[in-house]
């Protein structure tokens, strides 16, 4: 593992936004690395579930002999952030996916795959997101999943007024591990990728 001061912080390379989280990361003083093996994820300290296919994305865990292991890593306490499909990836519960996908069970809540509609459907808000801090953030969410339910020791940290006209959740953070539906990468605000970096750093003090 990498200096507290510096963490290594990998980036699951086997599809997604895989560029945009390296450099975030680089720029908020990560080690940033792609994980594609097990060698790879055994050096580092925390680990980026990137945006793309969540179903893409359960298949290759499965081809690459890669899900086991980071499973084993998460339960372990190792931190990890999901950005909309790598949030659902994180969920106990998904909904609207294919009966053969998986994922970590990572964050206790139920996610709905694409529940904002299709790419035609996406759009950009800005949101308060309550823990990094009073200023808004602009959120971008592409085929993006939306929280259903959650469970006592979720913590949640931002919503959103969706076209049903109702209010639902899209940040939220459960002990070492942080998921939004919405994809910080492909701005310019680096304050989530902040936010896990502190996160990494007080899990490897």
């Amino acid at each position: 593992m990498s200096a507290a001061n510096r963490p290594r912080i990998g980036v699951l390379a086997l599809q997604g936004d895989v560029a945009e989280h390296l450099r975030h990361l680089e720029t908020v003083g990560a080690e940033a690395v792609t994980v594609r093996r097990r060698p790879e994820l055994d050096t580092v300290d925390g680990l980026v579930l990137p945006g793309g296919e969540s179903t893409a994305m359960s298949r290759l865990l499965d081809v690459y002999d890669m899900y086991q292991p980071v499973s084993e890593r998460i339960s372990g306490g190792m931190p990890v952030y999901g950005s909309c499909a790598g949030m659902i990836l994180l969920a106990s519960v998904v909904l609207d996916t294919r009966p053969d996908a998986t994922w970590f069970s990572a964050i206790d809540m139920t996610v709905r795959r694409n529940a904002f509609g299709r790419q035609v459907d996406s759009f950009e808000a800005d949101l308060v997101v309550d823990a990094l801090g009073p200023d808004p953030f602009r959120t971008v969410f592409i085929r993006a999943p939306w929280v259903e339910t959650v469970g006592p020791d979720v913590e949640v940290l931002a919503g959103v007024r969706a076209s049903d006209g109702e209010d639902h959740v899209v940040a939220v953070r459960q002990g070492n591990a942080l998921a939004t539906s919405f994809h910080p990468e492909v701005t310019d605000d680096v304050r989530v990728h902040r936010y896990f970096l502190d996160m990494v750093r007080a899990a490897t003090s």
